[in-house]
């Protein structure tokens, strides 16, 4: 466009008459076809900004799409990452736990022991034998009931003999 303006400009001012009527008409007509290509161009815009705007609103879409799903890819590994440090963590802390507990259960148990009170264990065997007794005593408490049963059936004489025998010796 500006190189017709120029060459037009030459070919008037080539002359030896140059007048001001030919150079504002040329003048004229240049802004006059300049006018005409921006309306063109508007015109143009305006039939193929649709579809150009339809054009960037699909890539658009594939775009954040494409977005979406690494974000979400990248989220699942963080996620299962973090799981997995969650549960090596969870691990040794529990390991710290029993170990911090075992030594807390010496610890107290060591100085129960020396202030003389009994460990579960030393009450698990006394219970242990006492209740061995208690089945010892059932066993002969039955034993003697059944012969004193027997000496008060048919024994009453032989013992009467006996304490006689006491009183003359």
């Amino acid at each position: 466009m500006e190189a017709t303006l120029v060459k037009k400009l030459r070919k008037t001012t080539t002359g030896d008459k140059t007048t001001g009527a030919q150079l504002s008409g040329t003048v004229k007509e240049s802004a006059q076809q300049i006018w005409l290509a921006g309306l063109g161009a508007f015109a143009k815009a305006q039939e193929e900004g649709g579809k150009v705007f339809e054009a960037l609103v699909k890539e658009g879409t594939s775009i954040q799409r494409k977005t979406q799903a690494a974000a979400e890819e990248k989220i699942s590994e963080a996620t299962n990452r973090m799981a997995s440090m969650a549960t090596d963590i969870s691990s040794k802390a529990s390991g710290q736990w029993d170990k911090l507990e075992n030594i807390f259960e010496e610890r107290v148990s060591k100085a129960l022991n020396k202030l003389g009170v009994p460990s579960a264990k030393d009450i698990d065997v006394l219970i242990a034998r006492i209740e061995e007794l208690n089945r010892s005593v059932a066993r002969l408490s039955a034993k003697s009931a059944a012969t004193t049963r027997a000496k008060a059936g048919g024994a009453a004489k032989p013992a009467a003999k006996r304490a006689s025998a006491r009183k003359s010796a």
